[in-house]
């Protein structure tokens, strides 16, 4: 009875064919459990798992303990995952020696995942060699050692474990890179020892090979299709229980036939292959022998399938059964045949055809002759189907017979099953199929293909996914047009309005798209919270969709390469279009979905899903390892929203630690770049000939615990992108551009790039060099330094690597050239080499890897030293990089990206780089910069203070050449000061750019910057200082004339005084009346000849400092002739022509006129006389140094001049010097009157009255003398010493109360002042702001200064705080004066009070100034002893310190108070946030860049050009366009600088190259100027003497509140 007939096992009830088959089994000798357990069969139908599977039983013990060996039962069943595979860790990352069993299944994994062909060798413990080595004695026991070793494990066994713990998705990996390497793969996967197989349908899925059959030679045409849909002959070996002969080792022979040798299959001969098997009897291999289309190499026409049955066929009769039915024929190996398998092989039908015997003949074996010829005889067989193999066939003989036998079986072929058909096979004999637990799944996207079948691709698109169509294509080009604005009848700002509104117009009829059926399914089976089913259903689509896109990509292929010959360039264009449109993937359902969200407006759709899930969900399929499409190559656009909120969510979903390490390949198309990724770290990114996918995909790999601190990041990010220099797309417009736009965005976005360079051809690789070479350049200058290296393919040898060296060399020149081209276009000449980019090591940044292939596609396997030049690759990548870049998070790097993205669309990429990140961090640095300058200035004030303090209290006996002496050493000592401050804070800056946080790398390029203004910052000081020592003691020296005459009258008025008394007591007893008419007399007298100070000719003075400033210059007979400035500054300046150079005068309507330069006239007049005003406020005397600075201040703002010339210049300053002659000679005239002999005199009139009558009375006139003392010595000393240190506390306590932030930075105080301004609403503020920037910042500080010191008395505490210091110090210096050197009290005689006073100004020297002349005066002639006049003194000291704290209660003059200020805090403030005060050539805008030593000037929002008072020449009408927008325009400019020729405004900076004027980050950045401009346009016309502007209608329509917006936008202002 034949078993085994498939008729009767269609027409038998199921429990019947199980009963029979049973029986039937059991009478050859088989297991019944062979068979098939179709119980479980059933429940699988239903949905079950392999989970129900009964466990129990030997066989099963026999698996768990092979399992638990290698450490893998925790995976068991199923529960090994290709997400944890992925991982990187130190297993996936370091090369590491089996050490275990447990180590043997990773190591194999690893190596496959690398696909690295030796990964079948990791199958047993490393032994100690040296052991080996040293054992002199051959070990014969070894030879009858037991193979059950068990630090051995066959690689079978290995494999079978493996499939048996992976998930469905790590199967499908696995049989895939194993194809790879060309293993043979699982087939039927045997359960615990064979007790139910399992066809491994879904696991080979995922195998797409190319070939090309002899047929298809000539028109060069290949076959490409998924390996289990192709309908392939199948031919079957299997052998019997006896069998000599190795089938595995046969069939590798005649598999690589025409190759070198390749072990497809295991065989008894390879490492580990001799092993006792335990679980893989009964597995199922196969394997595919696909031909490359050359006769003389391949061994076979077409393609054919071998399948290799692992055992006999007793031991696995169910498999054995399905193959004889499924192939095409079976190859049996034997050396007898008994009994039971006599039976088996007799009972087969169509054996004539379909089996063949291949007999191995030993000798002495007759009964196993008879046994065979027993068999043949019954099956009768014909001589061709039988091969003998004896003594005299070797294999190479064998394999060509076989060859022979099975291209025989090829022709009479009729109708070849693909595996897909064998499904119902395998369930009619009990087999499970892995594939139907997806059924749902797979029905799912089956549904969905229905339709993409019904219509061609393009119609598809147009109406289930019509947001990723023509209107999201337009929006690209709209926001690229935007970029790269072209003049056109409307004026610029117009035309950017009508791009807004015709984007806001696209994004509304994409608001509107309804939903469509095929997304909707799609969303909503994605939606599942089940991973693994939506998993599932993401795989069938991209199965289907594949096998679907590649019939219909192939015909346009061919045509695509038919147009390519022929070089028609609108015909490749429209077949390039059509190949991009007749694509469709998952992706394309992706982007769909990322436009849904994209475009949707919050609670606007009333849809069946909530579209806020859509980002959460993408998020979790990136974590489950699908990548997400950042960047859109059909429509060159990235929907920012969409990548924001999925990374965004990402980041929320790791719990916020998202450190990345970002890593993107960039080559020539078809270099095998994401054949690279793949090796590398075993993902799948598509490759070769797959379906057109353009763009930029990332993939996230999670980053295992034991690599985190290593790596420093949490996630490595991979980027794959379309190739550079796509041969098809060379010929169209915008292809270098758009490889330009590709390779910066990607370059940008890496910490690590490698560039792939596979070409033999120089030209190309020229192009690629030069395109990464420009990118590399863009990065650098936004400050951003990724580590680079260059991958050298197909390069093998051991000696490559010094051999290359001159080929290295040459890369380097190239690279070289390439950057100096780079560095042209983009105006960069200081940069010559690549070196001057990037870090790059001749040795080290180059790698060579040997091709891919060991052989001939398609049957070459890949080469071994490819994947371990790979694997070494990475190591170093991930290991070895030091990234300068600091490590970036998730939110980092989407600003990032974005930014990026919106440079790289402009044509001038440095000059368009915006970004919030960098933004930021400069904005933090400047915060710090400004506190360690504050810091520096403070410390240098107090300095000064104190040396200044020192000089004043100087010997006044001392000749003026000590105190010259004394002012060297503080100037030496001040400079030594100021060195070391200025270390201090270079260390600062250093150790700041040392941080890793903050993005301190992104500003890498400031740091010159910042060293700079430390140097010009220490100049400012250095000058400032030693100015304020020489002032000091040229006050000394004149304060010393006057000090010496008031001396000299103050004795004679003393010796008068002791006279007059003298002669009063001679007489009677006189009343008051009659002593005070006599002292009147006296005093007349004694004083009626004082001599006054000499005044100075200060007008002589500032003429001659002014003409040391034209020293250098060539002025005019004209100024040489000007003997005094009596009569300049009277009138108002007035410009004229002789003020504008001769040629210009001829240009005729200026864009800036005489107008505009009276009015710059008059701003630098008034600003220069808010200058004097605040010198000549202060009670001091002129100095020299004065006028200096008033010279310098001129010569600044002359600097700010558009077209003024050297007369200009010369009347200006004569103009001003007038005026600043009469206000010095003021102030001068001030000084001497405070100090002249006869008002000092005058002063203590009063007080030698008192003393005159006190004495004639005889009256103790002790307390008054102490009060006197106090008064007139203590108080101004203390008065002085309150203001001294009160400028430094005032800057102090506003920048550390709630108010500090305004000055933290410039740009943060340009954003309050402008604030300010929005919500005044006043005109003229608006003009003074923008007119006279100085002085509105000035006026501003002064008045916020007097704000916030009159809240809650704070001028008065900060006073009362000094007070109560020197209070506390005199009162000490006072106890200490009381005793003598000795430390004895001092005697209580009149003597002591004269010791006691020295002795307190010699404690107080550091503290304050007494004056010895007061002190002689107020102490005349004092009657009391020491001990009563210190108890009074201590009585007066504490009054003094009642009166000073009512008198600041009472003082609410604040404006006085900072007047007298030595260091007025307005001044230091204004330092603070005023800058190098530089404007914009065009707008006039302020420059906010921090420090004073800055290479460029920049400002966060640009104006229109209008308000900076330009005018067009034609219509005399305010300029309305911005200057942000004319650099990214074709328009020109001219003014003075380009000597009125036209100059284009995108090339700015040839005139203007310290100013960096990038386009704005977006169309309401400056809405707050727009907004301005629309609201005072007729008043700033009339103000500017001017038409008004003709602003754009949608400007008209922002609101105050969008203006704020905009400001706070462009200040990053949260």
């Amino acid at each position: 009875m034949r078993i085994f007939r498939e008729l009767e096992v269609k027409q038998r009830p199921l429990l019947s064919v199980w009963e029979s088959l049973s029986q039937d089994a059991a009478a050859l000798g088989c297991s019944g459990s062979s068979l098939g357990c179709f119980e479980e069969q059933e429940n699988e139908e239903k949905g079950l798992t392999l989970t129900t599977m009964n466990t129990d039983g030997p066989e099963s013990t026999a698996l768990f303990n092979f399992l638990s060996k290698l450490g893998l039962k925790e995976f068991y069943p199923y529960k090994l995952t290709l997400r944890s595979l992925l991982e990187i860790n130190k297993n996936n990352i370091h090369e590491e020696t089996v050490e275990s069993l447990e180590n043997i299944p990773w190591c194999f994994l690893r190596k496959l995942f690398q696909i690295n062909t030796e990964c079948r060798k990791c199958t047993q413990v490393s032994n100690n060699d040296e052991e080996k080595t040293n054992s002199y004695l051959f070990d014969f026991d070894q030879l009858t050692a037991d193979d059950s070793d068990d630090n051995k494990v066959n690689p079978l066994d290995l494999i079978v474990a493996l499939f048996l713990c992976a998930d469905s998705f790590l199967q499908q990996e696995m049989a895939l890179k194993m194809s790879m390497c060309q293993f043979s793969v699982p087939l039927l996967l045997p359960y615990v020892n064979n007790s139910q197989s399992t066809l491994m349908l879904w696991a080979l899925r995922d195998i797409v090979k190319e070939w090309c059959p002899h047929d298809l030679c000539e028109s060069r045409g290949f076959v490409e299709n998924n390996i289990v849909q192709a309908n392939i002959p199948f031919f079957t070996f299997v052998r019997l229980k006896n069998c000599s002969l190795s089938k595995s080792q046969v069939l590798n022979h005649v598999l690589s036939r025409g190759q070198q040798n390749h072990n497809i299959f295991i065989h008894r001969d390879m490492k580990g292959g001799a092993f006792k098997r335990r679980i893989a009897n009964g597995l199922v291999e196969v394997c595919w022998y696909l031909p490359c289309g050359r006769e003389n190499l391949d061994i076979f026409p077409g393609p054919v399938a071998f399948a290799n049955l692992r055992g006999d066929i007793c031991e696995s009769l169910a498999q054995f059964n399905f193959l004889f039915q499924e192939s095409t024929a079976t190859f049996v190996f034997l050396d007898k045949v008994e009994e039971n398998e006599h039976k088996i092989l007799t009972s087969l039908q169509d054996v004539k055809s379909k089996l063949f015997l291949v007999v191995n003949c030993k000798e002495n074996s007759g009964e196993d002759i008879v046994s065979i010829k027993t068999t043949l005889k019954e099956l009768e067989l014909p001589k061709s189907s039988v091969e003998i193999k004896d003594s005299r066939v070797n294999v190479a003989a064998l394999t060509e017979k076989l060859c022979a036998a099975i291209k025989s079986s090829l022709p009479g072929v009729s109708a070849t099953l693909n595996i897909v058909n064998m499904v119902r096979k395998a369930a009619e004999l009990g087999l499970y199929v892995d594939e139907t637990t997806s059924d749902e799944q797979k029905k799912a996207a089956e549904e969905i293909m229905v339709a993409i079948e019904r219509q061609s691709i393009p119609d598809y698109k147009k109406q289930q996914l019509p947001l990723q169509g023509e209107n999201w294509k337009r929006l690209s080009q709209l926001e690229k047009k935007e970029c790269r604005l072209k003049s056109g009848d409307s004026g610029l700002e117009e035309y950017k309005c009508q791009l807004q509104e015709e984007k806001d117009k696209i994004r509304k009829e994409q608001s509107k798209q309804k939903l469509s059926k095929g997304m909707e399914s799609f969303i909503k089976t994605i939606s599942i919270s089940d991973h693994k089913k939506r998993d599932f259903f993401l795989k069938w689509m991209k199965l289907k969709l594949d096998t679907h896109s590649r019939s219909e990509l192939s015909q346009l292929r061919n045509k695509f390469k038919e147009q390519c010959k022929k070089k028609d360039i609108k015909l490749i264009a429209q077949l390039d279009k059509d190949l991009l449109e007749s694509s469709l993937g998952v992706e394309h359902y992706m982007r769909e979905m990322g436009l849904i969200y994209e475009f949707s407006i919050n609670d606007s759709r009333n849809t069946a899903f909530e579209i806020s899930r859509l980002p959460g969900l993408a998020a979790e399929m990136l974590l489950d390892g699908f990548p997400l499409e950042i960047l859109d190559g059909d429509a060159s656009n990235i929907p920012e929203r969409w990548v924001t909120d999925v990374l965004t969510e990402l980041h929320k979903k790791v719990g916020e630690q998202s450190r990345l390490l970002v890593l993107t390949v960039l080559g020539v198309q078809s270099t095998g770049k994401s054949t690279l990724l793949n090796t590398m770290f075993g993902v799948q990114f598509p490759v070769s000939s797959g379906r057109c996918t353009r763009g930029a995909y990332m993939l996230f790999l999670k980053v295992g615990e034991d690599m985190k601190h290593e790596l420093n990041c949490d996630f490595i990010v991979l980027i794959d992108t379309e190739g550079l220099k796509s041969p098809d797309l060379a010929e169209l417009e915008e292809s270098y551009e758009h490889d330009n736009q590709m390779a910066t965005f990607v370059i940008g976005l890496s910490d690590v790039t490698i560039i792939n360079i596979a070409m033999e051809n120089s030209t190309e690789m020229k192009d690629v060099l030069q395109i990464a070479a420009h990118a590399f350049l863009r990065m650098k200058e936004i400050g951003k330094k990724p580590v680079c290296h260059f991958v050298h393919q197909n390069v093998s040898g051991v000696s490559a690597h010094a051999k290359t060296i001159t080929e290295r060399k040459h890369l380097l020149d190239q690279l070289n050239e390439m950057t100096q081209i780079a560095a042209e276009m983009e105006k960069k000449p200081s940069i010559k080499a690549f070196t001057d980019v990037l870090d790059y090591d001749m040795d080290k940044n180059n790698w060579n890897i040997p091709g891919l292939w060991h052989g001939t596609p398609p049957m070459a396997p890949v080469n071994t030293g490819y994947s371990e030049a790979v694997a070494d690759l990475k190591k170093n990548l991930l290991v070895k990089t030091n990234r300068s870049n600091g490590v970036s998070k998730i939110p980092e790097f989407v600003e990032w990206m974005r930014s990026l993205w919106k440079a790289v669309k402009y044509e001038n990429f440095i000059f368009s780089f915006r970004n919030t990140l960098v933004a930021q961090a400069y904005v933090n640095l400047c915060k710090e910069f400004n506190e360690w300058e504050w810091e520096f200035r403070k410390e240098i004030l107090s300095w000064q203070q104190e040396a200044e303090l020192e000089i004043t209290n100087a010997d006044n006996e001392s000749d003026v050449q000590h105190w010259s002496i004394l002012v060297e050493q503080k100037k030496s000592e001040v400079s030594k000061k100021i060195e070391s401050k200025v270390r201090e804070m270079k260390e600062k800056l250093e150790n700041y750019y040392k941080k890793k946080d903050q993005n301190v790398n992104l500003i890498e390029k400031y740091k010159t910057d910042f060293l700079k203004s430390i140097g010009s910052i220490a100049d400012e000081i250095r000058y400032s200082a030693k100015n304020k020592l020489e002032y000091v003691l040229e006050l000394k020296i004149s304060s010393k004339k006057a000090l010496d005459i008031q001396r000299k009258y103050r004795g004679r008025i003393e010796d008068e005084v002791m006279k007059l008394l003298s002669a009063c007591k001679d007489k009677d007893k006189l009343s008051d009346d009659q002593l005070t008419r006599e002292f009147e007399k006296m005093w007349t007298e004694a004083t009626k000849n004082v001599a006054g100070l000499k005044e100075r000719d200060i007008a002589a003075s500032v003429l001659e400092q002014l003409r040391r400033n034209f020293s250098n210059q060539n002025v005019n007979e004209e100024f040489q002739n000007i003997k005094d400035l009596k009569e300049f500054g009277k009138g108002r300046f007035k410009t004229t022509r002789e003020h504008t150079d001769s040629w210009l005068k001829k240009a005729g309507s200026l864009l800036w006129g005489l107008g505009d330069l009276q009015t710059f006239a008059d701003s630098v007049i008034e600003s220069c006389k808010r200058f004097l005003l605040d010198k000549t406020k202060t009670n001091t005397d002129y100095h020299d140094s004065l006028t200096r600075d008033l010279l310098e201040k001129i010569g600044e703002y002359l600097q700010l001049s558009c077209n003024a010339n050297a007369k200009f210049e010369i009347d200006l300053k004569l103009h001003i010097c007038g005026i600043a002659s009469r206000e010095f000679q003021k102030m001068h005239k001030r000084y001497l009157s405070d100090k002249d002999p006869q008002i000092q005199l005058e002063k203590y009139k009063k007080q030698y009255l008192s003393d005159f009558l006190d004495l004639y009375k005889q009256k103790d006139h002790c307390q008054r003398k102490a009060n006197d003392f106090v008064q007139f010595c203590i108080k101004p000393a203390v008065e002085e010493y309150i203001n001294r240190s009160l400028g430094i506390e005032i800057v102090d306590e506003i920048l550390t109360s709630c108010h500090s932030a305004e000055y933290s930075s410039r740009s943060f105080f340009q954003y309050n002042i402008q604030e300010e301004l929005l919500q005044k609403d006043d005109f003229n503020s608006f003009v003074k702001y923008i007119c006279n920037y100085e002085i509105y910042v000035k006026d501003w500080i002064f008045q916020h200064i007097q704000k916030q010191m009159s809240k809650d008395k704070t001028v008065c505490k900060l006073k009362k705080k000094n007070l109560q210091v020197i209070v506390d110090k005199i009162t000490k210096a006072l106890e200490k004066a009381t005793k003598g050197p000795d430390g004895v009290q001092l005697p209580d005689n009149n003597e002591s009070i004269t010791e006691l006073i020295s002795n307190m100004r010699k404690y107080l020297i550091k503290d304050i100034s007494i004056s010895e002349e007061d002190e002689k005066t107020t102490l005349f002639q004092i009657q009391s002893t020491c001990h009563p006049f210190i108890k009074s003194l201590k009585m007066s000291i504490e009054d003094l310190n009642k009166q000073l704290q009512e008198e600041f209660l009472k003082s609410e003059n604040i404006t006085e108070t900072l007047n007298k200020l030595p260091i007025k805090p307005q001044d230091e403030l204004f330092k603070r946030v005023f800058g190098c005060g530089k404007q914009c050539p065009f707008c006039k805008v302020p420059c906010e860049a921090g420090g004073k030593g800055h290479d460029q000037h920049h400002a966060a929002v640009h104006r229109p050009q209008g308000l900076g008072r330009y005018r067009d020449e034609d219509t005399e009408k305010l300029v309305e366009t911005l200057c942000t927008t004319d650099v990214q325009s074709e328009l020109e400019f001219r003014n003075i600088d380009t000597k009125w020729e036209p100059h284009p405004y995108k090339e700015y900076y040839t005139y203007y190259p310290d100013w960096l004027i990038p386009p704005d980050p977006s169309i309401e950045a400056s809405d707050y100027w727009k907004y301005v401009l629309v609201r005072y346009n007729d008043r700033f016309a009339q103000q500017y003497e001017a038409k008004p502007a003709d602003v754009p209608e949608a400007w008209r329509r922002i609101t105050k509140e969008q203006a704020l917006k905009g400001l706070k936008d462009a200040f990053n202002i949260k």
